[in-house]
């Protein structure tokens, strides 16, 4: 009681006008009984011209909205107010309008045709919990299989990494001024980065190739094995791309458990070899000692190397500036050596053994 109108506005947050135009009104035709306080609370009459537009037409411009440009014939991605002007004149919705009022009809609607945002349909997998659970168990036993002499590594390639030079230095860090860095660049061309991520140390292998060809993974799994032949055998978690499940692949793994070529079938005609289904299920085999658990379809996520492969774009990428693909591949080298050296450390894997909601 008593308050002022800008006290009374900074509690309701409004502006002290509208606080004295309420204060008039109720002054002037406050309602006698409490049972009709509701409905005088209501908005009463505004001033201004009535709407030109009945709802059956602000209904049809909204439909319209909703709709693809090209079933109207329009030959344009998405919707804006000057297509939908034109489209509602030409089908006598409206006589005529504004695409100012078409805007504010939209406005109302809380739609935005002319945005729009990338999602990705789910694909099915019918062994999708089954390969999560398969995973998650890989990761959890790790550490103690590495006591026994097998090798747990975390596999992807980083492709199409960029050698850009700017054009001028950076001006660096100031108080009160932040970094600048130079917009324009060169293009040097692009290295290919081949990794592999010991799941129970965190320590990371590589190598740094102009390209990733079915050859090149084949060679990241060869130095592998090569740079621990103490080792009674490995696991490779690794996503479902054509060179992780290749005809020289199965050929390498196959020489490497001994199993004699004749046995291995025709590409695209019969065998282990015949397509991509029939090389993941051998490559897949857990009696084997090189044995390659695949994530399920758009689950990457699950692949651990794509936390590491984040590491280097952030740190060792982004801001740099690269005279060369030398100059390139000398950072990354020295980037992994600083990484095993100071950063490397295993993840806690926290996703439990539960199947993923579709």
């Amino acid at each position: 009681m008593g308050s002022s109108a800008r006290h009374i506005a900074t509690l309701v947050d409004c502006v002290p006008t509208t606080v004295g135009n309420w204060k008039q009104r109720w002054t002037a035709d406050a309602p006698s009984h409490k049972r009709d306080l509701m409905g005088w609370l209501q908005d009463g009459l505004r001033i201004g011209a009535p709407s030109h537009f009945s709802l059956d037409q602000r209904a049809q411009i909204i439909a319209l909205a909703c709709e693809n440009t090209e079933d109207h014939g329009v030959p344009t991605t998405a919707w804006t107010s000057t297509e939908l002007r034109a489209v509602a004149i030409a089908q006598a919705i409206v006589p005529e309008i504004s695409r100012r009022h078409i805007s504010r009809i939209l406005l109302e609607a809380d739609l935005k045709p002319h945005r729009s945002r990338y999602w990705l349909n789910s694909k099915r997998d019918p062994l999708k919990n089954e390969k999560i659970n398969a995973i998650n168990k890989v990761y959890k036993q790790a550490v103690q299989l590495e006591k026994e002499g097998i090798l747990t590594f975390s596999l992807d390639e980083m492709t199409g990494i960029q050698a850009l030079e700017r054009i001028a230095p950076d001006k660096p860090s100031q108080p009160g001024q932040v970094r600048c860095i130079e917009y324009e660049y060169k293009r040097h061309g692009t290295l290919c980065l081949l990794g592999a991520f010991r799941v129970a140390t965190g320590q990371l292998s590589s190598l740094i190739l102009p390209r990733r060809t079915e050859p090149d993974f084949v060679e990241l799994i060869d130095h592998l094995v090569r740079q621990h032949p103490e080792a009674k055998g490995f696991r490779f978690v690794l996503d479902n791309l054509n060179t992780h499940q290749s005809e020289q692949l199965v050929r390498y793994v196959a020489a490497y458990e001994g199993l004699k070529p004749s046995r291995l079938g025709i590409k695209g005609k019969s065998g282990i070899l015949k397509n991509m289904a029939t090389r993941q299920r051998f490559l897949s085999n857990r009696k084997h000692r090189l044995v390659f658990y695949y994530t399920p379809k758009h689950a990457s996520w699950m692949n651990q190397i794509e936390i590491v492969f984040g590491v280097i774009s952030r740190k060792a990428i982004r801001k740099g500036s690269f005279c060369s693909k030398g100059h390139l591949r000398k950072r990354l080298e020295d980037f992994i050596e600083y990484f095993n050296r100071v950063l490397a450390h295993p993840f806690k894997w926290s996703y439990g053994n539960k199947p993923l909601q579709a």
